[in-house]
C-alpha cells in the first residue's frame, strides 16, 4: 500500500513548481537566482462578470441585436463606452456599467469580465529557476532542510528563525512576543488565543511556526498578514518529536515559511525551508513511499496525532481495531515504548 511522505529532512535537494492558476506573464527567466518573495510571474483576473441583454432592452430579435452590438470580443472598455446602438430617428443606446473586458458578443448579449484583479506569484523559496513554464510560472530547485506541515493561511515570507519553544507542548504567549523578535520567524508551539496572533501582528514578525492550534482561531489567521504554518494540526498537538528537534538545531538561521494550503492531489504542503550550504547536491526526497517494517511514521489522528514510531509489523488481511472497525493496519511502536495497532490511512512515512 503507497504511503504518502510527510518530509522532516536535514538536508534535501528541493525542486519545486510555481504556477499561476490562471494564464498570465512570467518576469523570472532561466538560470535566474531568485528569493522567497521575488515576484515570478502576474497575470490579470476577474471577479465579477456582467450580462448585457441587448436584445431584450431593444424588445428585437437575438439576430437584429447583433447588428447592434458595437464591441467584440476580447475587446477592453471603460466604463460608460458605447456597447450597443439601436441607430434610426429615436436612437436608444446601452453603455458599460463598469470597466471590463468583453468575453462574448453575440446571441443578442454581451457578456463582461469586471473587476479586475492582479495576482503575483511569488517564488516561495531560494533558489534557482531551471525551468520556464510558458504563461504559467517556473521550477525552482534548491538544497536546504525541509520540514512540512498539515495547514496554511496561504501567504509567504521570509527571515531569521528565533525559537521560542524549550519543549514540544509549549504555549507560545502574546508575552513572548516583543520587539526583540520583530521581523523574525517564530518557532512557537501550541496557540491558544487570538491575543497572540494579534501581538505577532503588531511586532511585527515575518512569520509563525506553530506545532497546533485552536481551530477557533482560524478566521482570524486567514486574515493576518504573515505566514502561519501548523505542524501537527487543530487542538492542542504537541509538535512532533523529528521537527522539534531538526527545527530547534537550526535556530537563527534564515528560514522560509510557506504557508500554502494542502492540497492532497498534487502533493503541495505547506512547508519551513532552510536553505544551507552544500558540497554535492543530495537527492530529491520521494512523495509516496511504500509500507515497510521498520519505517519512520508519524500518527496522524488521535489518540495518538502527532508521536512517531516505527512499523513493527504489517498485519496480513483486515485487522480488528479498538473501535471494533476493521482495516488494513500495523502494530507501531511509539517512542514512548508503547506498540499500538494504527490503520494504514492513519499512518504516513516520516522521510
Amino acid at each position: 500500500m503507497l504511503a504518502s511522505v510527510l518530509h522532516i529532512l536535514p538536508l534535501a535537494t528541493i525542486v519545486r513548481e510555481r504556477v499561476l492558476p490562471v494564464a498570465g506573464k512570467v518576469s523570472a527567466h532561466l538560470n535566474q537566482r531568485v528569493s522567497p518573495t521575488d515576484v515570478i510571474a502576474e497575470a490579470n483576473f476577474a471577479r465579477e462578470h456582467v450580462l448585457i441583454d441587448v436584445a431584450r432592452a431593444f424588445n428585437v430579435t437575438a439576430k437584429v441585436a447583433d447588428r447592434m452590438i458595437k464591441v467584440n470580443e476580447r475587446d477592453r472598455v471603460a466604463q460608460g463606452a458605447l456597447v450597443a446602438e439601436s441607430g434610426g430617428m429615436f436612437s436608444r443606446s446601452i453603455r458599460a456599467p463598469r470597466a471590463g473586458r468583453v468575453m462574448v458578443a453575440g446571441g443578442g448579449q454581451i457578456l463582461m469580465e469586471v473587476g479586475d484583479a492582479k495576482i503575483e506569484l511569488r517564488a516561495g523559496l531560494p533558489g534557482v529557476v531551471t525551468q520556464i513554464i510558458p504563461e504559467k510560472g517556473v521550477v525552482i530547485r534548491t538544497a536546504g532542510a525541509l520540514i512540512q506541515g498539515v495547514w496554511g493561511n496561504g501567504r509567504i515570507d521570509n527571515g531569521t528563525m528565533i525559537s521560542l519553544i524549550e519543549k514540544p507542548d509549549d504555549v507560545l504567549t502574546a508575552e513572548r512576543l516583543d520587539v526583540s523578535v520583530r521581523g523574525s520567524v517564530i518557532l512557537g508551539g501550541h496557540v491558544r488565543d487570538a491575543d497572540t496572533l494579534r501581538a505577532a501582528a503588531d511586532v511585527p514578525v515575518r512569520g509563525l511556526i506553530l506545532s497546533s492550534m485552536y481551530s477557533s482561531l482560524l478566521q482570524m489567521a486567514y486574515q493576518m498578514k504573515y505566514p502561519i504554518l501548523v505542524l501537527e494540526g487543530f487542538g492542542a498537538i504537541p509538535m512532533n518529536s523529528a521537527a522539534f528537534k531538526l527545527l530547534t538545531t537550526n535556530d537563527k538561521r534564515d528560514a522560509t515559511v510557506n504557508a500554502e494550503h494542502f492540497d492532497r492531489y498534487n502533493g503541495n504542503r505547506p512547508e519551513v525551508i532552510i536553505t544551507l550550504p552544500v558540497t554535492n547536491e543530495p537527492e530529491e526526497p520521494n512523495l509516496y513511499e511504500t509500507f515497510a517494517v521498520s519505517q519512520t511514521v508519524r500518527m496522524k489522528r488521535p489518540p495518538h496525532a502527532g508521536m512517531i514510531g516505527s512499523i513493527a509489523t504489517l498485519r496480513p488481511g483486515l485487522s480488528e481495531l479498538p473501535s471494533g472497525l476493521r482495516a488494513v493496519a500495523a502494530d507501531v511502536r511509539l517512542e514512548n515504548g508503547e506498540t499500538v495497532i494504527a490503520p494504514l490511512v492513519n499512518l504516513e512515512v516520516v522521510g
